[in-house]
């Protein structure tokens, strides 16, 4: 072998060494940024698990845990004890008059007298127990209210990121549909000017022809980089619904155009857990039957009703300040004193003396200078403004679902509808094209034969998203809006 063949077989091998590295270095790259597929029910188990709203509601929760229990403190025992001990560095001393010790002593004369010794202890031990108080157990009831109430507030509170979350992932899949479409038409406009270009080549097409195709190549470049971006803006509003870097390269599981309403069985995987995901499907015969769920689930009407019985139980309470107050009470002390060293509580029983006493505490209000009724005022106002809030939400529930019910009705019918006007639209495109390329047809029919099917197809994917959308809002109208990802399972069911 020659010297340079030698030298070529080397360079060769460092090329290929150099090749294996790169590769290697740019596998990792590209399985780093390869966009990860997200489903509908992931994306609401990840924005449920990271949504500070609901991590506030749920901190809410535990404040009205705390609350209750404070509540109790009030009706059982209250039991306290304390110790103290004193070093007298130097003792007090009193000034008596000197008769008191010496009958002979001169009038005005004083002697000073040390009242207590160099150490002293005190230790004590006392009880209260309430036994009649009214406004303190009506109180208990009042903070159970109060937790009843945050814990609705943190269910309604779910509910309405996995309603954002569905919603959030409509408008990708809805977005992706106008990516598609707009491509399929640059695709299609693409291959009918190739086709026109050799037709005008060849004497059967004019320039016209060419050029109104090119013109309108060229109108549809700059829509696809809006459907682009477009897309782009619903991801990163859903990765910001769900928590998560909103720079993430992500992509969505299903697709609007291929959902068939008409044949579950004929969906997709993703595509059925889609329709399963979305909420109930009702019809306006079981309107009367959803007006009642609603208000038994609508986190609206539960938590003004709950608001309602929390003001309920507040004029009650502060009714029963009018009522009196009876406590039993109880101590025990014991006291030592003792010179020189410390000993704890003093060496014998001469040094020590104990006390203990107990009662019974009764206590009337009688004037409060008109705070009490003024506070009760305030009740009887906020109960009645909740009774105006029940009655209003109850309205608001009745109409949100009829128009709803309605709504998924028309969008239901126009899925049919679209459906059949794609098949159509796509029949009609194939017709122009054949005759087209047949020399029996104009470009103006081929081309309105695109645009026709370019929006028949959106049009059905629109009314496939609409559907969804009926479906997601109906669930919410309805209040069954499932608040924890393993409630999502049955989400679906009709």
């Amino acid at each position: 072998m020659t010297i340079q063949g030698q030298k070529g077989q080397e360079r060769q091998g460092r090329q290929i060494a150099l090749a294996l590295v790169g590769l290697l270095v740019a596998v990792p790259a590209l399985a780093a940024q390869a966009p990860d597929t997200v489903t509908l029910d992931h994306a609401i188990a990840v924005a449920l698990e990271r949504s500070r709203a609901v991590a506030e509601a749920e901190a809410g929760v535990s404040a009205a845990n705390g609350r209750v229990r404070e509540a109790w403190s009030t009706v059982l025992p209250d039991v306290s004890a304390s110790a103290t001990y004193q070093r007298n560095f130097k003792v007090q001393q009193f000034f008596l008059p000197a008769i008191f010790f010496d009958s002979t002593a001169a009038p005005g004369e004083v002697r000073p007298v040390r009242v207590g010794s160099d150490n002293s202890w005190f230790a004590g031990l006392t009880v209260e127990q309430p036994l009649f108080q009214v406004g303190a157990f009506i109180g208990v009831g009042a903070a159970s209210r109060f937790r009843a109430l945050e814990r609705e507030r943190a269910r309604g509170v779910s509910q309405t990121v996995v309603t954002a979350v569905r919603q959030r992932y409509f408008d990708v899949l809805l977005a992706l549909e106008s990516v598609r479409l707009t491509e399929e038409s640059v695709a299609r406009v693409r291959q009918t000017l190739a086709e026109t270009q050799a037709l005008n080549r060849a004497g059967l097409a004019s320039n016209y022809d060419v050029l109104r195709l090119e013109v309108q190549l060229a109108n549809l470049e700059p829509n696809r980089r809006r459907a682009r971006d477009g897309a782009a803006a619903a991801r990163r509003a859903l990765l910001l619904e769900m928590g998560r870097d909103v720079s993430e390269p992500i992509e969505v599981a299903g697709r609007l155009h291929e959902v068939d309403l008409a044949d579950p069985a004929r969906n997709t995987a993703a595509n059925a857990q889609l329709l399963a995901l979305s909420g109930p499907e009702l019809t306006l015969a079981e309107l009367d039957g959803a007006y009642q769920t609603a208000l038994d689930q609508r986190t609206d009407v539960r938590q003004v009703s709950l608001n309602l019985e929390l003001e309920q139980a507040r004029l009650a309470v502060e009714r029963a300040e009018y009522f009196p107050k009876v406590s039993v009470f109880g101590a025990y002390n014991v006291n030592a004193q003792e010179d020189g060293g410390p000993s704890f509580f003093g060496e014998n029983a001469n040094q020590r003396t104990t006390t203990a006493w107990g009662g019974i505490r009764i206590e009337l209000p009688i004037f409060k200078g008109f705070s009490q009724s003024a506070r009760m005022q305030q009740a009887r106002a906020a109960i009645d403004q909740n009774r105006a809030r029940l009655a209003q939400a109850r309205d608001r529930a009745a109409d949100e679902l009829r128009t709803l019910v309605a709504a998924l009705d028309e969008a239901r019918e126009r899925v049919a509808s679209q459906g059949r006007a794609v098949e159509q639209a796509r029949r009609g495109f194939e017709i122009a094209s054949a005759e087209y390329r047949a020399g029996l047809g104009s470009q103006l029919q081929i081309t309105d034969a695109e645009l026709a099917l370019r929006q028949s197809e959106f049009n059905y994917a629109q009314a496939v998203y609409d559907y969804l959308s009926a479906r997601s809002n109906l669930d919410a109208a309805r209040g069954t809006v499932p608040a924890r990802p393993g409630a999502l399972a049955g989400a679906g069911a009709n």
